[in-house]
């Protein structure tokens, strides 16, 4: 195939393949090696050389380390000392199970940097208390869904990351910039969570669960304090914040805590893994389309 009609060859496999309902993985994948074998004179050694420089930057070991502090906080039990504390808090308020399952997502969110991650901690806790509660089952999906998504945009985002490696800027920049539209979503989903709910009664503060629970989760408190403050203040880069936030969570739950046991640590680097294997290979060919299009 010529070089004219290049372009239009592989817009047609792109095509083709999403026709197929393949993988995204697959897609890039076939995009990549045809525009190198096109346009490059040595496609196999470039091919090769930028998807070694694609993944070989230190911001990027953020990404697993924030991901398994999260999932140790969720295998162990700072996740759910922190959900009862705000649930401890939203008592009183119309609908006050609801606005602390988005409440809870958002604070999750800044722990752990992961969607999924935030969705699983928290969706292990509070949907079985929603339909305890009475809440219709669609609802309270649809709030742990939504509210998930969080992930997304609330510092130490691990999309952000993303973006920041590919279009080279400042992660830190990128942090503060999520902090306003983060602060907006999560309220005015609390909002709707309220008004959806507003005929239900809330109940009552009770001093001694306020209290009890604070207690419980100060350990939990004070883990985004130090990731955000770090990062912030210039003290941490998101790499090491990240890995003070997998030291700090195992000191708590294997010292302080004591609730995180050998099959427990096991299941954390397990579901790690997974997801940086279904997440670094996209990240790979994403970040050596890019290198394709700004140099050839």
């Amino acid at each position: 195939m010529s070089a004219a009609l290049a372009p239009f060859g592989l817009i047609a496999l792109v095509a083709a393949l999403l026709a197929l309902r393949q993988t995204l993985f697959v897609i890039l994948g076939a995009a990549l090696v045809c525009a190198y074998w096109i346009y490059s004179p040595d496609p196999a050694r470039f091919i090769i050389l930028d998807a070694w420089n694609a993944l070989n930057r230190d911001v990027l070991l953020s990404i697993p380390l924030f991901i398994l502090a999260g999932q140790i906080m969720t295998r162990g039990s700072m996740a759910q000392r922190l959900v009862r504390f705000i649930s401890a808090l939203t008592a009183p308020v119309p609908g006050g199970l609801a606005v602390a399952t988005i409440v809870s997502c958002a604070v999750f969110a800044a722990l752990s940097g992961s969607s999924t991650v935030t969705l699983l901690a928290v969706g292990s806790v509070m949907y079985p208390a929603l339909i305890e509660a009475g809440y219709p089952r669609a609802f309270a999906i649809g709030a742990l869904c939504a509210a998930g998504t969080l992930g997304i945009i609330v510092p130490p985002s691990i999309p952000l990351i993303l973006y920041g490696v590919m279009a080279n800027t400042s992660i830190a920049d990128l942090f503060i910039a999520g902090l306003g539209p983060a602060a907006l979503l999560t309220l005015l989903m609390a909002l709707y969570a309220f008004a959806a709910n507003i005929d239900r009664g809330g109940g009552r503060w009770q001093l001694r669960e306020i209290v009890t629970s604070t207690v419980r989760a100060g350990w939990s408190l004070a883990m985004p304090v130090i990731i955000l403050g770090g990062i912030y203040s210039g003290y941490f880069t998101a790499t090491e914040s990240a890995a003070v936030a997998c030291v700090y969570a195992l000191f708590v739950e294997l010292l302080v805590h004591r609730e995180l046991d050998l099959a427990g640590g096991y299941a954390a680097c397990r579901e790690t893994t997974r997801l940086l294997g279904s997440l670094f290979p996209v990240l790979m060919l994403a970040v050596c389309i890019n290198v394709f299009l700004t140099y050839e």
